[in-house]
């Protein structure tokens, strides 16, 4: 069917320009602020683990449960602001989250550090897409697109901009400072959401589909759970990752059909009979499975195979975020356009980068991952507003809270999904290259056997000599599965592009 956008609500009920400007503006610090955490702790997971003396696996549960408690916490969202306001929300959400960042900085143990991040995670969730809906209700139609170019610049440039500063305070302090330098932040966004954020109205209804909420929290915990676990405990020989892959299909099964039997259900599935929502929500997941994977993947490759310096990754990675600028600047006049070709080029671009960095070297330079992230940050750039305005132009506007959470939350699975199959691939694929490797390192091999005498590079004589090839291999297959897991990444970039083809407008 073709979905027929609806009537715009009328002008009288919208804020002034002034106002509309401080909102969006107020609202995008907002989002910025919590986008800020998704990649911030990355970059000092080293630091504590040794300043909290916690073995790799333990400090993996800082990252690992602010993810689950956000996952969780997000599809709450619709009903939350239906029950207390979306202005109430975005208040407690704020002043909770900015408690929370200061009590991760100051968690002596990591115990105490899990629990913090847990709340952080809880109390951020409902900022995105509250946001979001708000600015999406204050602007008419004809200026969402320029309107959603601004707010994305705080979904986009937050985990950016997040390494790079958190990278040089922990290397110039130490890795509280990550959580430190978010709690001016945090006041500061406060402020203005008591000040400009006036939205009042509510639902008034006290129902809540308990059922439903249980059956997909418990899903969501334990696919993410399982997810990032999996690598570490090797997956289905692991009785803790079989037990959480039965829970969470247990539950996406008894959710599907508590959802499509209820007579108010938890998360409404009507809401997928809108054409252009329900192919957002398929790209909006395969944007996710794109946005950050070259941003994980990058570090561990820069540091372990070239040597980089956490301060320099920063500056590296900022590099996607001058890229993403310039798609959103672009969107100011693009968001005019038809949204289908600016789609199609945003995914196709993320590809050709993608593509390059799968060819990267060895030996790869600085400028090699500069120019290959910016042109990925552009593509992003150019997604998430035709992306936006496609997928809630038709929808009511009392269904924009509830849309907006699971929008995001399959965003952020999307994400979560991904990072943990490119990070499977990379370290899988660096195994199987170095068992293959190790079966050449032998005295018959002749490319030991006739080097030249004056430089004798690699050499099986010797404890030392042997440790030194090993670590060459360990890092040459390393390198090999980066590449194959930028491969894939390339791949997902150009599968999604015949999905542009279903996306109906109006003429």
């Amino acid at each position: 069917m073709t979905a027929e956008p609806i009537d715009d609500p009328a002008e009288a009920t919208r804020p002034d320009a002034l106002t509309r400007a401080l909102i969006l503006t107020t609202l995008t610090m907002v989002t910025a602020l919590y986008a800020m955490t998704v990649t911030i702790a990355n970059v000092s997971l080293p630091q504590m683990q040794g300043a909290l003396s916690a073995t790799t696996d333990q400090i993996a549960l800082v990252v690992t449960f602010n993810i689950i408690a956000t996952a969780v916490a997000t599809p709450m969202t619709g009903w939350l602001a239906a029950r207390f306001s979306r202005r109430t929300i975005l208040l407690w959400g704020v002043s909770g989250f900015t408690v929370a960042s200061l009590a991760c900085g100051l968690a002596p143990t990591l115990e105490l550090l899990v629990v913090a991040r847990v709340f952080q995670g809880a109390f951020g969730a409902p900022l995105v897409p509250l946001s979001q809906a708000i600015v999406m209700d204050s602007y008419p139609k004809h200026q969402q697109g320029s309107a959603m170019a601004i707010f994305g610049m705080g979904v986009v440039l937050g985990p950016v901009l997040a390494p790079t500063i958190g990278g040089y305070l922990s290397e110039v302090y130490n890795w509280r400072w990550v959580f430190f330098m978010i709690v001016p932040c945090g006041l500061a966004a406060l402020a203005g959401v008591a000040i400009y954020i006036q939205d009042r109205s509510k639902a008034g209804s006290n129902y809540l589909d308990w059922t439903g909420f249980l059956t997909l929290a418990m899903f969501i915990a334990a696919f993410q759970f399982m997810l990032d676990q999996g690598e570490r405990l090797d997956w289905f020989d692991s009785a803790t990752i079989l037990l959480c892959g039965a829970v969470a299909a247990l539950m996406l099964y008894l959710f599907i059909a508590h959802s499509l039997t209820a007579e108010r259900p938890f998360l409404d599935p009507k809401l997928l009979l809108d054409r252009n929502y329900a192919i957002g929500l398929l790209l909006v997941f395969v944007f996710g499975m794109l946005n950050f994977t070259p941003m994980t993947l990058l570090p561990a490759l820069l540091q372990g195979v070239r040597g980089y310096p956490d301060s320099i990754i920063g500056v590296v990675l900022g590099a996607r975020g001058v890229g993403t600028l310039v798609g959103f600047f672009f969107m100011f006049w693009g968001s005019k356009l038809d949204p289908r070709p600016t789609l199609a080029a945003g995914f196709a671009l993320q590809g050709i980068a993608g593509w390059y960095m799968s060819q990267f070297s060895i030996n790869l330079t600085t400028f090699d991952v500069l120019w290959t992230s910016a042109l990925q940050g552009l593509g992003v750039g150019l997604v998430w507003v035709p992306l936006t305005v496609v997928s809630f132009n038709t929808l009511p506007r009392e269904k924009t809270s509830e849309a907006t959470a699971i929008f995001h939350l399959v965003r952020n699975f999307g994400s979560s999904i991904y990072i943990s199959i490119a990070i499977s691939i990379a370290l899988n694929s660096a195994r199987v290259n170095y068992a293959e490797m190790t079966a050449h390192a032998r005295p018959t091999n002749e490319a030991l056997q006739f080097q030249d005498s004056l430089f004798r590079v690699w050499s099986l004589d010797g404890a030392g000599a042997l440790a030194g090839l090993s670590g060459e291999m360990a890092r040459q297959a390393a390198m090999i599965g980066y590449l194959n897991s930028f491969y894939a990444f390339t791949l997902t970039s150009f599968a999604v592009l015949p999905l542009m083809l279903l996306i109906r407008l109006r003429r």
